[in-house]
């Protein structure tokens, strides 16, 4: 059983100051409103409702913060899985965008427990401005960076690996990326992509 299947909530917060101190190494998801993050994070913690999405885009503001409790030490935790407000909607106005876009250079900036970014993208979408604008944040972190090309049962095997060999192609400055083909609904990926948040949490852990 992975250690991801232990998530449990902690906590929500509108602004980066009402997040607790850093502290366990901590995993963000960030992708547009309707890149599929919330059933990205559900099946990769092996919960139905773990994360929630909101039935209209764009609606849920907050960061969620998701524990990874230390076996060890049930009052501890090994990690976090962090769940970033979506971005790019267009019937979202436009004050409340660049709100959200605060919050998430922020984020990603200055958070010094962040140990690595999961970047949802549907992948018959690819990149577009605004996500370029978001990997143009995630760049001088440093941070490694997973892309999870999101709904991937959509697309022929062949279409797939072309969508994961272009992203990789158009990113490769960056440096530390790894592109997956991705399906929540048909659990496409998961385990690769388990396997490297695991990494990042707890090297030492046994998947």
């Amino acid at each position: 059983m992975s250690i991801l299947h232990h998530a449990k909530f902690v906590t929500s917060a509108a602004k980066l100051q009402q997040l607790p101190p850093p502290g366990p190494p901590e995993v963000c998801f960030v992708g547009r409103s309707n890149a599929g993050k919330s059933s990205a994070i559900n099946v990769l913690a092996n919960q139905k409702r773990l994360a929630f999405s909101s039935k209209t885009p764009g609606r849920t503001r907050l960061i969620n913060m998701f524990g990874i409790p230390d076996s060890l030490e049930p009052d501890a935790m090994l990690g976090y899985l962090v769940d970033l407000p979506g971005y790019g909607f267009a019937s979202v106005a436009r004050d409340a965008q660049e709100e959200w876009s605060v919050v998430l250079g922020a984020y990603l900036k200055k958070r010094s427990s962040l140990a690595g970014i999961v970047l949802l993208l549907d992948i018959r979408r690819g990149l577009t401005q605004q996500d370029m604008r978001l990997v143009d944040w995630i760049a001088p972190t440093g941070k490694p960076l997973l892309i999870l090309l999101t709904k991937a049962d959509k697309l022929p095997y062949g279409q797939r690996q072309k969508a994961v060999a272009s992203i990789n192609q158009t990113l490769k400055a960056i440096g530390n990326v790894h592109t997956i083909a991705f399906s929540s609904t048909h659990r496409m990926g998961l385990e690769e992509a388990d396997e490297r948040i695991v990494q990042w949490i707890s090297p030492q852990a046994v998947p």
